[in-house]
C-alpha cells in the first residue's frame, strides 16, 4: 500500500512517516500543496495523509480540488485546529478522517488500517476505468456520472473488460465468461453484444473498445 504524507513539520512528518513504513507501508512525503499536487498527478496512492496548515496554501483547498477532479482514495486529515467547526468542515469537503494534533501514533496507525480495509472492499465491488464506474453490488453502471441502462449480458461483458483493462481478450475467453462455454465463438452473438455495448458508451470522437481481428477485442 503507497501512502502519500503532506506535512511540513519536519519533526512530525519524519515521525509519521517511520511509524508508517514500520508497518510496511510505501511512504512518500510532501511538504507543500505544490509538490503533494505534482506528486499526486504523476502517481498513484491508496491513502493520503493530509496536514492543513502548508507553507502554500491550505490543506483543505488541495482536498476540495482532489475531489472535484475525482480522486476517490481515502484521506486522513492531521490538524492541530481540533474545533468542532473545523472537523465538521474539513469532513464535509471530503476527509474520510479527522485526527486532531496531538495524536497517538496508535490511534493514526488503527485510522489508517481501517480506511486500507474499507478502501480495498470497495475495490473489489467498485470498477472503474476512463470514467466508466461499475457497482458489482448495487448492480449498476455510470459513464462520467450519467447512468448507463445496460441488460445483464451486457453488464457482465463490461465486468470482464473493466477486470481485464489493456489486455487483448481473445473471442474463446469472453464467450467461456459470459455463455461458460465456447460454442458462439464462431457465430455473430458477440459481435452483436459487443456492437450495443459500444453504442451505449462510445462516441464517434471517444472510442473505448479496439477489435484485433482475428483474436478479439481490447478495452482501451
Amino acid at each position: 500500500m503507497k501512502i502519500l504524507v503532506v506535512e511540513d513539520h519536519a519533526q512530525l512528518a519524519a515521525f509519521v512517516r517511520r511509524a508508517l513504513t514500520e508497518q510496511s507501508y510505501s511512504v512518500s512525503l510532501a511538504t507543500t500543496c505544490a509538490e503533494a499536487a505534482d506528486m499526486l498527478a504523476e502517481e498513484k496512492f491508496d491513502l493520503v495523509v493530509l496536514d492543513i496548515g502548508l507553507p502554500d496554501g491550505s490543506g483543505l483547498g488541495l482536498l476540495r480540488a482532489w475531489r472535484e477532479t475525482g480522486f476517490n482514495e481515502p484521506v486522513l486529515i492531521l490538524s492541530a485546529r481540533d474545533a468542532v467547526d473545523d472537523r465538521v468542515t474539513g469532513l464535509d469537503i471530503g476527509a474520510d478522517v479527522y485526527l486532531a494534533k496531538p495524536f497517538q501514533v496508535n490511534e493514526l496507525l488503527a485510522n489508517v488500517r481501517a480506511l486500507l480495509r474499507r478502501q480495498s472492499i470497495a475495490r473489489k465491488t467498485i470498477l472503474t476505468h476512463r470514467g466508466i464506474t461499475l457497482d458489482l453490488v448495487a448492480h449498476t453502471a455510470m459513464l462520467d456520472g450519467r447512468a448507463l441502462e445496460l441488460t445483464a449480458r451486457e453488464f457482465a461483458l463490461l465486468e470482464i473488460f473493466l477486470h481485464n483493462a489493456g489486455r487483448i481478450l481473445t473471442r474463446t475467453f469472453i464467450s467461456e465468461k459470459i455463455w461458460q462455454s465456447h460454442e458462439d465463438v464462431d457465430t455473430n452473438l458477440l459481435d452483436v453484444y459487443m456492437s450495443r455495448l459500444r453504442a451505449r458508451i462510445e462516441t464517434p470522437e471517444d472510442k473505448y473498445f479496439r477489435t484485433v481481428r482475428g483474436v478479439g477485442y481490447q478495452l482501451q
